[in-house]
């Protein structure tokens, strides 16, 4: 679900042919921005379309200028996306996680600035948390209106599982260790992964690297800092992971299955696996298709502190939301502002909570009850506010170019096809913003 953005400026002929046969059959036909009288609104295919849908319905029972719903699938949308981008295939609006994953479109010059919306509509940037809404801010002028909600990545459980095993979620990356040889004895799984989609082996590195060295290594790599990258605390988190993957934490073919096709999810709903570490929209994801489960089993907590680390227990890893923003081709740009205003009515957090979502509109707190579980809605809400860092996913703080060659690093270190100093070279030779 979280899949990522990439830009290329190289176009393939079958490929944008295929996308827009795609984007016709799932609600439209995506020509020239808006030059059919409506407005296209491209969004990553997954559960969470249930609510887009029902807000563009919202949308069209008062707007002259009609929107249309297209959906790509979620383990195709980085690359689809960066395909029609630039092409008559283009959207009026399309989803993303802001930062670097929208900076190579705004270089290139295809996105609207939304200031003029936002001068006309103060409410468009003050309905947000402000530390999310600049996220899609890029050169002092705002390029993105928060949609969905807040994606901190947490440990989620099948509590029958730990309770069959006489096990607890782990506090500690020592009790993790041992939760796991504890599993493997009574067979199972101890965490499941989507190893095929690469991104979901990414969060581990993620967070390991962030309890060990705090924020500022991946900062400082990100700013261009090579060197952070062969550090001992580098070091220190990769020898952890091994340790992690050769203890036989998450099997031997996690590299066969994929998040984007409910794979890793339902290991973890049938329990054939204890844990997944997932974004919040895991949630979402296990209602869609096992409602029971959510509500009674699927447990959650916070990823477990390391001994000696630099990072705050407290830190958080993850998307800070996802964001629309919009081509500058758009045919429609009044319609585009009204649609993008529904983005904070009381309708569209009302509704997102409703599947486990967690908006990050300023009054998203006062709505919390009314959330599909308000327990797991306040666990985010609290977890959130009191992260002292909230670091955006590597490959969405990265500029899209390194997404590919970071995700193969990541796997092949994983499956040992990368030792620690060839993951050192590989991430010393991502390019940097």
């Amino acid at each position: 679900m979280r899949t990522r953005v990439r830009f290329s400026r190289v176009l393939a002929t079958g490929v944008t042919l295929a996308v827009a046969l795609s984007l016709s059959a799932c609600g439209g036909n995506s020509a020239s921005s808006g030059g059919d009288g409506k407005i296209h609104v491209l969004v990553y295919g997954d559960a969470t379309n249930k609510v887009e849908k029902q807000i563009v319905a919202e949308f069209n029972k008062t707007s002259k200028v009609k929107a249309v719903l297209d959906t790509i699938p979620g383990a195709d949308y980085q690359q689809k996306l960066q395909t029609i981008i630039n092409t008559p295939q283009a959207p009026d609006v399309f989803f993303n996680w802001g930062g670097g994953s929208i900076k190579p479109f705004v270089d290139a010059g295809l996105l609207l600035p939304l200031d003029d919306f936002i001068k006309d509509d103060p409410k468009l940037k003050s309905s947000f948390l402000p530390s999310v809404f600049n996220s899609a801010v890029i050169g002092g002028k705002a390029y993105g209106v928060p949609m969905r909600g807040t994606q901190p990545v947490l440990l989620f459980q099948n509590k029958k599982a730990l309770a069959d095993a006489g096990v607890q979620a782990p506090r500690t990356w020592a009790e993790l260790l041992d939760t796991v040889k504890k599993l493997k004895a009574k067979g199972v799984t101890p965490i499941a992964l989507g190893g095929g989609d690469q991104w979901p082996t990414l969060m581990w590195f993620e967070y390991v690297y962030d309890r060990v060295a705090g924020p500022d290594l991946f900062q400082k790599a990100l700013n261009g800092d090579k060197d952070a990258w062969a550090g001992a605390d580098s070091r220190k988190a990769l020898g952890m992971l091994r340790e992690l993957v050769d203890a036989g934490a998450f099997g031997t073919n996690f590299d066969s299955v994929k998040f984007t096709d409910q794979g890793s999810p339902t290991l973890l709903a049938r329990g054939k696996a204890a844990f997944e570490l997932m974004g919040s929209w895991e949630y979402s994801t296990i209602q869609d298709f096992d409602k029971d489960f959510a509500e009674k089993n699927l447990g959650y907590s916070s990823f477990p502190t390391i001994a000696g680390g630099k990072g705050d227990p407290a830190d958080v890893v993850g998307n800070t939301n996802n964001f629309y923003s919009v081509l500058k081709k758009t045919k429609h740009p009044e319609a585009v502002a009204e649609f993008l205003k529904l983005m904070y009515s009381d309708s569209f957090v009302k509704q997102q909570l409703a599947i486990g979502n967690l908006p990050t509109t300023t009054n998203t707190e006062q709505f919390l009850d009314t959330a599909a579980s308000p327990d797991y809605s306040r666990f985010q809400f609290d977890l959130v506010k009191k992260a002292p860092s909230f670091q955006l996913s590597w490959d969405q703080a990265y500029p899209p170019s390194a997404g590919t060659p970071m995700h193969q690093a990541v796997q092949q270190f994983f499956n040992g096809q990368l030792d620690v100093d060839g993951f050192v070279k590989a991430m010393q030779a991502l390019p940097t913003v």
